[in-house]
C-alpha cells in the first residue's frame, strides 16, 4: 500500500532515520542534490533536522511516500517567498530511495505537493535539476516545462562540474 502524507513538525522529527537513509543512498547513487560523497548519516542528520524545525513554520512543506508503512521517499516546497512573488513556490529535493524506484512515487510525490501548493494559491512552480541526470526526463513526462539550462552550476557528489535545467510548471 502506497501513501503520500503532508508532514507536520512532530512527524518530520520523527520521520528524520527514514529520510537519512533515502538521502544518504541518492547522494552515493550521484543524484546532485547539493551534498558530496562519501555522503552518511552524520551529515544527512543535521539537513532533517534543520528541515524537521523549519516545518513547523510552514516553510517549507514536506511530503513523504510510504509503502507498506515505510518511508522511502520525499519532496519539499518552498512556499515561503519574496512579497513580490507570493504566486510562486519552489519544489526542492524530490527523492526516492533506489530500492522503491519503478514504482510511480516521484509522479504521486509530485502530484500531492502540486495539489497542496494550488490549495495555498500557488500557481507556478520552479524546479532545477542536474543536467544530464535522471530525474531530468522525469519532469517533462509530468508537464513540467524547460526553460534552459546553466553550464556549470554545481558539482556531482562525486566531484567534477554539472550543469543545472531550469523548469516550471502552473498549476492553477
Amino acid at each position: 500500500m502506497t501513501t503520500i502524507r503532508l508532514l507536520d513538525a512532530p512527524h518530520a522529527r520523527a520521520a528524520i532515520p527514514d529520510l537519512c537513509d533515502i538521502l544518504i543512498d541518492c547522494v552515493n547513487g550521484g543524484a546532485s542534490v547539493g551534498f558530496m560523497q562519501p555522503y552518511g548519516a552524520t551529515d544527512a542528520e543535521p539537513y532533517w533536522q534543520s528541515v524537521a524545525e523549519n516545518v513547523a513554520t510552514g516553510a517549507p512543506l514536506l511530503f513523504a511516500a510510504e509503502v507498506d508503512g515505510s518511508i522511502v521517499g520525499t519532496v519539499q516546497i518552498g512556499a515561503a517567498q519574496s512579497p513580490n512573488q507570493p504566486h510562486r513556490a519552489d519544489l526542492k529535493k524530490l527523492l526516492v530511495h533506489s530500492a522503491a524506484r519503478g514504482k510511480g512515487l516521484a509522479r504521486l510525490l509530485m502530484q500531492a505537493a502540486e495539489r497542496e501548493a494550488a490549495s495555498r494559491g500557488k500557481t507556478i512552480l520552479v524546479l532545477d535539476t542536474a543536467t544530464g541526470s535522471d530525474a531530468e526526463a522525469i519532469y517533462p513526462r509530468l508537464g513540467w516545462e524547460r526553460v534552459g539550462v546553466i553550464p556549470d552550476y554545481a558539482l556531482w557528489p562525486q566531484g567534477g562540474l554539472c550543469g543545472t535545467t531550469l523548469f516550471y510548471k502552473r498549476i492553477a
